[in-house]
């Protein structure tokens, strides 16, 4: 955990260009977009896949896309968009602390 960068942009270690942030998440835009408007949701507790979530970060994650549900307009994203969590390796998850990625702005097409 020292050393994911997430945990370093949740302490502030390293800037972000944050947009929301509360106790529990916070949700910052990716520096490397892949939409137009391309946002990942940090949860603020350590973990790296779904499966190692217990009841409390179930809880935390369901409380994130709850919170992003009701920031869509905030956002841009009352449009549509498009929520990925990539999960390992052969997932390409490249930062292993679980984030939501949210992807809008524009049409996104068929995957």
């Amino acid at each position: 955990m020292e050393n994911c960068i997430f945990c370093k942009i949740i302490k502030g270690d390293i800037p972000s260009k944050k947009v929301y942030e509360d106790e529990e998440m916070m949700i910052i835009h990716d520096v490397a977009p892949k939409a137009k408007l391309h946002y990942l949701c940090l949860p603020k507790t350590h973990f790296a896949l779904l499966k190692e979530m217990d009841d409390t970060k179930a809880a935390i994650v369901a409380r994130c896309l709850q919170k992003v549900s009701k920031l869509e307009k905030d956002l841009g994203l009352e449009d549509g968009y498009r929520v990925i969590i990539n999960q390992g390796e052969n997932g390409g998850q490249t930062v292993h602390h679980l984030h939501i990625h949210l992807l809008g702005g524009e049409p996104l097409g068929d995957f």
